[in-house]
């Protein structure tokens, strides 16, 4: 079983760009949703990750990954 640190790490080795929750349920497919939830809003309390939006197809983006232009 996965441990809250072991899916904090995932979440923050995710590549620049956009995801939402769905996303990491599929990549994650062993941690409950609850867990998803609490990981995603302590990183955003710590402004390590910012939500874009509201509800279950709200899509989450990490802090300081913009997309290049170009």
């Amino acid at each position: 079983m996965m441990t809250l640190r072991q899916f904090a790490a995932g979440i923050e080795s995710i590549p620049a760009g956009e995801f939402s929750l769905a996303d990491l349920e599929r990549a994650c497919p062993g941690v409950s949703r609850d867990m998803v939830r609490r990981v995603l809003r302590n990183l955003q309390r710590a402004a390590k990750v910012a939500c874009l939006g509201r509800g279950p197809g709200a899509a989450w983006r990490k802090k300081g990954s913009t997309p290049k232009r170009g």
